[in-house]
């Protein structure tokens, strides 16, 4: 037995962002120019992420200048990446742990070139996007396979489709609410906004159970949080396009709680990193919109972000994957009902 017969690779991914400004157009052109993201055929799709990402260059940099000047999702990623290394080393001789991006770097390309010289004898794939969608998991795992034959890399890849209600994303997000909640009592009867990056309904009608699976997420939070009476509500964030998206919108939320005069809690449902969208666009943003609609308290929750409970979940995910067939749930088998066509179950041809 070789070295790299004992060597596990896990590759963790998320969606990425700029590393400085002048990498925040060509990320928006990545981003619009994905037909996951924007099915139109190719050149009309080019257009498209040409007009758009350079309309959108200029706010997009103002939004990254209030946290450094660039995205802070590849340090979380990194730091996610090695907490889970330390978990995970007792299950090889050897662990790796490899970040990958969707749209900015270190994409596909960089990743599998990197896996191949790491020559593994296991590869694990693990979103860090607890529900699944084809415009988030979908896509980043289509340019990974499709990056991994251009290059050759043979090895077998272990995947992870999604966890909505796995433990250990639940359980640290429930006890973080659970603190807030009671805080929050101080200002009158609390609503819980549990807030997820928003979809063009098109998307949505047309079979990817993200909202699902996010209904799913805050089900289980909810239940597990178990507060007679509690107010909540699902809502979403982050439109850009102006075609109808999932709603309600989180701003809609925040002027009906001003109207109530009722504290919110937004918990960030869909996230388990802290980014632009969590940073600014919540904690600054929304904040402010909170206090100019007369909400007589805000509070944002953290992403799980390396909580112990969560690594060691993920370190537990690639254990559990051995041998399953792939795409997996963080059951084992197909959670999502029949309607939904473009589940990862679904496209690869599982029931």
């Amino acid at each position: 037995m070789t070295l790299s017969d004992r060597r596990l690779a896990i590759v963790v991914f998320n969606l990425g962002g700029p590393d400085g400004p002048d990498a925040v157009r060509p990320f928006l052109f990545n981003l619009f120019n994905d037909p996951f993201i924007i099915p139109l055929p190719a050149p009309l799709r080019w257009l498209f992420a040409t007009l758009i990402s350079a309309l959108r260059a200029k706010k997009s940099r103002g939004y990254y200048d209030r946290i450094g000047g660039k995205s802070v999702l590849l340090a979380e990623t990194e730091a996610q990446a090695q907490a889970l290394r330390a978990v995970a080393k007792p299950f090889a001789d050897d662990a790796a742990v490899f970040v990958l991006m969707r749209y900015w770097h270190p994409m596909a390309r960089e990743v599998v070139a990197n896996l191949k010289a790491y020559d593994p004898w296991r590869i694990v794939v693990l979103p860090l996007y607890p529900q699944f969608s084809t415009t988030t998991t979908g896509t980043t795992l289509a340019a990974l396979a499709a990056e991994s034959r251009r290059q050759g890399l043979t090895t077998p890849m272990e995947t992870l489709c999604c966890y909505p209600t796995a433990e250990g994303f639940v359980g640290p997000l429930t006890e973080k609410l659970r603190v807030a909640y009671d805080a929050a009592k101080a200002f009158g009867s609390p609503r819980v906004l549990f807030s997820a990056h928003g979809l063009p309904e098109k998307i949505i009608l047309g079979g990817d159970p993200y909202e699902w699976q996010v209904a799913q997420s805050t089900e289980a939070v909810v239940a597990r949080l178990a507060i007679s009476g509690l107010d909540w509500k699902v809502c979403y964030q982050s439109r850009v396009t102006p075609v109808k998206w999932l709603g309600p919108s989180v701003e809609s939320e925040i002027r009906r709680a001003g109207v109530d005069r009722v504290p919110i809690i937004i918990v960030p449902i869909s996230f388990v990193s802290e980014h632009v969208e969590t940073l600014v666009e919540l904690d600054e943003t929304m904040r402010d919109l909170a206090s100019a609609s007369g909400v007589p308290h805000f509070s944002r929750l953290g992403a799980v972000r390396t909580e112990p409970v969560f690594i060691a979940a993920l370190a537990a995910f690639t254990e559990f994957l051995r041998g399953r067939p792939t795409p997996c749930s963080a059951t084992g088998r197909r959670i999502c009902p029949a309607q939904f066509g473009k589940c990862a179950h679904a496209l690869a041809g599982k029931s």
